[in-house]
This record gives C-alpha cells, sequence and structure tokens, in this order.
C-alpha cells in the first residue's frame, strides 16, 4: 500500500501592487523560478503543469534566481535569509543559508562565474551586501543608498561591474571584484527606481521606474548614454521590470499601464506593444509587474500580472498566446465533480479556478464570483456546482460554460455547504442560521439553532449533521420546508468537518485534536463504528468519501493527508508534509488518484495503491 505524489500544479507567484515581482529563467529556458508565499517553484515552460517546490524557507520569500551554470537557485526572504540549493536534483539539497539583512531581501544577482551573490533589500544597518555562494564570505560592500534597494544586476563579463536601483531615486555602480563603490547616478530619475539590468553582452544595462522613464548606460562605465525615447509611445504607468534579449539588441519592460514594451537599443525606441485586459477600460488586476525575456530560439517572453497570471508572450500578436492561471493566496475549498471529474478550486481571496486535470491547465470563471474566502463547495445532482464564500453569497456554478449563473445571499458568514438530496438542494450552515437551498438557490426551509455551527455534512436521503463548538452533532431531518431535530451526539472535542458516505451508512467526524469518529447511521443511536482514525495530530480540515464508500481521505493543519480504510481501521496510508501551513481541503479525481491543496496554494496530485 502506498501514497505517491504524482504531480504538483504550482501556485502563481506572489504579488504586490506597485511593487515588482522578479522572474528568472535557467539558462536553456526550460524552467521558470518565482516565488510564492513560504515556498519557491520550478515551473516548466513548455508545460506548466509540471514543477517543482522548494518549501526550506519559513519566512515569505520574495525572489529566486537560477545561477548562470543552471546548478543553483538562490532565493531570498522576508527574514533577510539567502538560501542557496541545487535545482538539478529531486532532493533539492542547500547548499548554503546565510543572513544577508535585518529585513527583507528585494532582489538578488549571480556574476558571471556563479560564485558571487549580491544580495539587496531593505535593512536596519545595510542594504545590500556581497557573498561568495557557498561560504557566505564577504565579497565586497554595497555601500551609497540612503533607502530600500528594489533591484541589483552583475555584469556577466570582467571586468566584473554592478548597480543597484533604490526607493531613493537613484543607482549606484560598483566595481568589483571584491565589489566596491565607484559612483551615484543621480538627477534621472524622478521616482522610486524599480528595476535595473545588464544585457548580456556587459555593453550597456537600463534602469526603469515608477517615473515612467527609461535611461541607458554604458556597461564598463556606469555613463549615461540616453534617455530612452518614450513620449507618446512610451509607458503611461510606473515601470516594474526589466528584461534583454539575449542579442542584447533589444529588451522589454512591463508597466502599470497594462502593457509590456518592446524597445530597440540602436534606434532607442519602442517597437512593439502587448496590451493586456480590454482597450480602454483601466484594470488594476491586469498591471504587469514582471516580465523575463527567455533564452529561447522562439523568442518567448513571460510577463507577471498583478492577478498573478502568467502572460506568455511573442511577437505574432499584441495580445498573450497563453495564459497560465492558478491561485496565489492558500487554497480553503475544493471539489471533484462525480460524472466530469472536473476539479474547482477556491482561495482565500474568492478565486474560483477550474482545472483540467488532463493536462493541468487552470481556467478562470465568467461572471461575478466571490469577494472573499471560498469556503466551500457541492456538487447538486442536477449537474451543477455551488459556492459559498465569506461574502456572505452562495453562488451557482454552470460546470460546462465554466461561468456564475445564479446567486443568493446567505444568513451570515458560511461555515460550510453540503449537498442535499437528489433534487439539486443544498444546505449551507452559517455562524446563525441553517438553510436549504432549492436548485435555483431559492430558500426552502431555515432554522436559527440554539448553538455556532462550526460544519455540515449532509446525506442523499435529506439527513443533515451539524457540528457545534460545544461539542456536539446535532442530526436533523429535511421535510419540504422543514427542518426537524432528530438526534444529538456527545464529541470529546469541536467537530470540524463532516461526510456521510455515498450510501449514507457511515458519518465521518473529523475534530479540532485530529481524530475523526465514524458513526453507523443504520442504527438510530449512530452508534460508533470506530475511533482508530486518529493519526491527524492537528485539526482535522477535511474529509471525503471514495465512490464505493471503502475509504476516506482526509487533510489536516498537521499539513499531511491520509487514507483510511472501513474494513481494516488500523491501516492507513500517508503523505507527510504535504503543504506547507496545512492541508485545506482534499477529493477524489479517480478511484487510484487524489487531489489535495493547502496554504500553501498549490494543487498536488497522488497516486493510490491499495495492495501490494
Amino acid at each position: 500500500m502506498s501514497l505517491i505524489r504524482k504531480s504538483i500544479y504550482a501556485a502563481q507567484p506572489s504579488t504586490t501592487r506597485a511593487t515588482s515581482t522578479h522572474l528568472s529563467v535557467d539558462p536553456k529556458g526550460e524552467r521558470l523560478a518565482y516565488a510564492s508565499g513560504k515556498s519557491v517553484f520550478l515551473r516548466s515552460i513548455d508545460d506548466p503543469s509540471i514543477s517543482t517546490q522548494n518549501t526550506a524557507h519559513t519566512a515569505n520569500v520574495n525572489v529566486a534566481r537560477f545561477s548562470p551554470s543552471g546548478y543553483y537557485v538562490a532565493s531570498g526572504d522576508t527574514s533577510g535569509m539567502v538560501r542557496v540549493w541545487d535545482c538539478v536534483g529531486e532532493d533539492m539539497n542547500t547548499k548554503g543559508e546565510f543572513g544577508i539583512i535585518s529585513g527583507t531581501i528585494k532582489d538578488l544577482a549571480w556574476d558571471g562565474e556563479s560564485k558571487r551573490i549580491i544580495a539587496v533589500g531593505d535593512g536596519k544597518e545595510r542594504f545590500g551586501h556581497c557573498i561568495t555562494y557557498d561560504t557566505g564570505n564577504s565579497v565586497g560592500e554595497i555601500l551609497g543608498h540612503s533607502s530600500i534597494i528594489n533591484s541589483v544586476s552583475i555584469r556577466q563579463q570582467r571586468p566584473y561591474r554592478a548597480a543597484t536601483a533604490s526607493d531613493d531615486k537613484t543607482l549606484v555602480f560598483y566595481h568589483g571584484t571584491p565589489f566596491k563603490f565607484n559612483q551615484t547616478l543621480t538627477g534621472n530619475h524622478s521616482n522610486f527606481v524599480q528595476g535595473v539590468a545588464f544585457s548580456p553582452d556587459g555593453e550597456h544595462f537600463v534602469s526603469v521606474g515608477s517615473d515612467r522613464k527609461i535611461f541607458l548606460y554604458d556597461g564598463k562605465t556606469g555613463d549615461l548614454k540616453s534617455e530612452v525615447t518614450y513620449g507618446d509611445a512610451g509607458h503611461k504607468g510606473g515601470i516594474y521590470s526589466v528584461s534583454w534579449s539575449s542579442d542584447s539588441k533589444r529588451f522589454v519592460t512591463a508597466s502599470a499601464d497594462q502593457t509590456v514594451k518592446l524597445w530597440d537599443v540602436e534606434q532607442s525606441k519602442n517597437s512593439f506593444t502587448w496590451k493586456f485586459g480590454e482597450e480602454g477600460i483601466p484594470s488594476i488586476p491586469d498591471h504587469q509587474v514582471g516580465v523575463v525575456w527567455t533564452p529561447r530560439s522562439d523568442d518567448t517572453i513571460i510577463s507577471l500580472s498583478l492577478a498573478g497570471d502568467l502572460n506568455y508572450l511573442n511577437f505574432s500578436a499584441h495580445k498573450p498566446y497563453k495564459v497560465v492561471h492558478g491561485h496565489q493566496k492558500a487554497i480553503t475549498a475544493l471539489k471533484v465533480t462525480k460524472e466530469s471529474k472536473t476539479l474547482f478550486t477556491g482561495s482565500y481571496d474568492g478565486r474560483i479556478c477550474k482545472w483540467d486535470t488532463a493536462v493541468g491547465a487552470a481556467a478562470g470563471l465568467d461572471g461575478k464570483g466571490h469577494e472573499n474566502n471560498v469556503s466551500g463547495f457541492a456538487e447538486t445532482q442536477t449537474g451543477s456546482v455551488v459556492s459559498v464564500g465569506w461574502d456572505d453569497h452562495a453562488r451557482q456554478i454552470d460546470v460546462g460554460a465554466g461561468c456564475f449563473v445564479a446567486n443568493a445571499p446567505t444568513k451570515g458568514q458560511p461555515k460550510g455547504i453540503a449537498e442535499l438530496g437528489p433534487n439539486g438542494s443544498t444546505v449551507v450552515v452559517s455562524e446563525n442560521a441553517i438553510t436549504a437551498y432549492g436548485k435555483d438557490l431559492e430558500i426552502i426551509a431555515t432554522l436559527v439553532p440554539k448553538y455556532t455551527p462550526t460544519c455540515v455534512g449532509a446525506s442523499s436521503t435529506y439527513e443533515i449533521a451539524i457540528g457545534g463548538q460545544n461539542n456536539i452533532i446535532q442530526v436533523y431531518s429535511v421535510s419540504g420546508s422543514t427542518i426537524t431535530e432528530s438526534k444529538k451526539i456527545i464529541t470529546r472535542s469541536t467537530p470540524t468537518c463532516l461526510s456521510y458516505s455515498p450510501n449514507g451508512k457511515y458519518l465521518a467526524a473529523g475534530d479540532a485534536s485530529g481524530k475523526i469518529t465514524l458513526y453507523d447511521t443504520t442504527d438510530q443511536t449512530y452508534s460508533v463504528k470506530t475511533t482508530r482514525w486518529s493519526f491527524h495530530t492537528g485539526r482535522v480540515d477535511s474529509i471525503v468519501w471514495n465512490d464505493d464508500g471503502t475509504h476516506v481521505v482526509t487533510g489536516g493543519l498537521d499539513t499531511n493527508v491520509f487514507v483510511y480504510s472501513v474494513e481494516n481501521p488500523a491501516k492507513n496510508l500517508k503523505a507527510r508534509n504535504a503543504h506547507m501551513g496545512g492541508v485545506n481541503a482534499v477529493g477524489w479525481e479517480e478511484k487510484d488518484v487524489i487531489v489535495s491543496a493547502g496554504a500553501d496554494g498549490a494543487v498536488k496530485r497522488w497516486g493510490v495503491t491499495f495492495a501490494g
């Protein structure tokens, strides 16, 4: 028996409005590296469903960059720590871990020999430092700035040069190695300088800023060569990222004006523009906050929207030819539909994605969605999916069309939702009400309990189980417009999730202590079938039965996923540390494939082997 991870659908890069987000591509142009929460993802460019995740950081990560050799990645986090680790082997072994500054690392850069790293950011004593990648020994000082350093770049040829860009509206030019202050470049930018990058041949470097300006400098001397023509063809919003082509003749910039622009160095002018969103309609999610030009023969350029979408660009059109969607925030709900095996996920920021598991691709839904945390899904037997969120609304989704088709307010903040009976109805439990909805989200019954509900489960026989904060499970029956109390079960801890087996024979109840109790519902007293499903060490957040009603998959705050058997309750399959921060939702994709999602914003698929 085994539970083996099959694939990871990576979380999207973390973004912040009016702040640059750094992307990195390996020297072969095969993988993209970026930070998301406390994780670093290395993602295939050709097949974004293939990725690896590094979870060694204990603080939120801001930047990750491949070494020029392609063997290592250096990543920096908000605690001032820089980690250097192997990106070739599956183990991702740490080469070194170094405290650089007493604050946030905003960017870092490798030298051309993959031996030295400059890391910069917002420190209390200094804004950056230069170290060797393997020992952390000092090989230079980063001086000359009076505020946060947003970006750093190193000339890849000898003699080495480096440049840093800061909120103090200046750049500083360094000679190396060891890297020493050479000059401060002032009087050009009139606002925060957001990005700086040397050309691959080392002849130039370019700076961009919130003032919408672009400046070109000599790569050896640091002298200003020109201000790249902007005028009517320039950006109309702050510029947050810049990246060079491999031939060093062109570069691209990403801006809050919802465009990515291509610039010709010799002619110092804009030669191509990609536009995002609808023409003439401002859209904050379409702000472009990151861009990287891959070293590929097809000249693929990847930009990053503030919403977290990765946009694949080429010169055949002024719009992306491919957009990679997903979640930036913790995934809080998950549902695999029984008929189409379509996967839906919802996250803390209210975003819902529909996944094509055959190719590992996600798409957003059309129509008005949730504005806050998605707290649950239920599939109805009429073919739709209903979601509930902390915007105090239930929303109906047309599975085939991938759009919202109806919505209804809930009576307070929803704690959960479950399918109720065969006629397309659902039951939603909120902080102060139990409400049954019809197939068109019309209210058919409601009840105000005398306790505070925590979770809900429902069977196909119109029976509802509600968990309460006073350590009870209250069972009700629904008939027409009436919800009637039928029995009460005293529990040892606060119930946190409830799930009936498909035939309604069993009720699995997970609690805040990590224990799961299986009840036999054919006995009028709900007698205990087993209490041996007790391997979680933290709150149980999700329980889902397989179609045969023989096994359950569970996920919990302890970061673990377990598969339990009804017939052999002492045996289990486990995936430990499945999701950093906790497993919030699980489901069955196939008889031998389960899916899980959690606080890291990723979706993971696991192969299940029950024998052998």
